[in-house]
């Protein structure tokens, strides 16, 4: 698989991979999209954006979509979405997927496999998030109950998730958390208890009972996490189901 905009030279001398670099990196920091929103989101004409896609597709960087609608759907033809792939992914993230695999597969193991492996491996997970815990009570501390989920997504981008937070769509009540990347995706295909640890994270430090919508993990263009609506909660106010990765 050729890197993110790998093009001949005289490509290069036009600018023509930078602007597919930017048309990459724009799927990536928003999820899925549209030809109109990344021409808009690019200030490119749609014409332009088209054929950088037409190249990012023929590399394996992006594919086309049919986009997912949330709620009732309206009249029409969903609008076609490019997402990046796996390969895509994996041109922006210089990762240790391999070794991580490796190392939750010793645990398990180490733990004697089955239910006893995946409790390990779980409790590994859980652990990893309250090393965290700290950094980001600090940061949701300071701000008002209707501001966290989008103090908590600003943290979170600056962790590498790309993150937004954006009103649930009717009927839903609330918000909704988008982490359009997942620096562990890859490792959490094998090992959702690295989701599941996630999801009951973000309900600890949001006091609130989430649901977790979609992953990355399982071939959704966004990790997706309802959040109702959250009414003022003491400090110490802490969830204790949250919702679980769909399996």
């Amino acid at each position: 698989m050729k890197n993110v905009g790998e093009v001949p030279q005289e490509e290069l001398a036009t600018g023509e991979r930078s602007t597919r670099n930017r048309v990459a990196r724009s799927i990536l920091d928003h999820g899925p999209s549209t030809v109109a929103e990344l021409a808009k989101r690019l200030g490119l004409t749609q014409p332009a954006v088209r054929r950088h896609l037409d190249a990012l597709v023929a590399d394996t960087v992006v594919e086309p979509r049919e986009q997912r609608v949330y709620g009732a759907r309206t009249r029409g033809r969903p609008a076609k979405v490019f997402a990046l792939t796996d390969c895509g992914r994996d041109a922006f993230d210089q990762s240790y997927d391999k070794l991580a695999v490796e190392a939750l597969t010793w645990i398990s193991r180490a733990a004697g496999g089955g239910e006893r492996g995946e409790a390990a491996v779980a409790a590994f997970a859980r652990d990893r998030f309250a090393a965290q815990a700290d950094t980001y009570r600090e940061i949701l501390d300071g701000v008002a109950p209707e501001e966290r989920t989008e103090a908590l997504a600003k943290a979170l981008s600056a962790d590498g998730y790309a993150a937004t937070a954006r009103s649930a769509p009717q009927p839903q009540q609330g918000e909704q958390l988008c982490q359009h990347h997942c620096p562990v995706a890859h490792v959490a295909e094998q090992f959702p208890q690295l989701c599941e640890a996630e999801t009951e994270f973000f309900g600890r430090l949001l006091g609130t009972h989430v649901q977790r919508l979609a992953t990355i993990a399982h071939g959704d263009g966004v990790c997706t996490t309802h959040i109702p609506r959250i009414e003022h909660h003491s400090k110490s106010t802490t969830a204790s189901t949250a919702g679980r990765n769909p399996a």
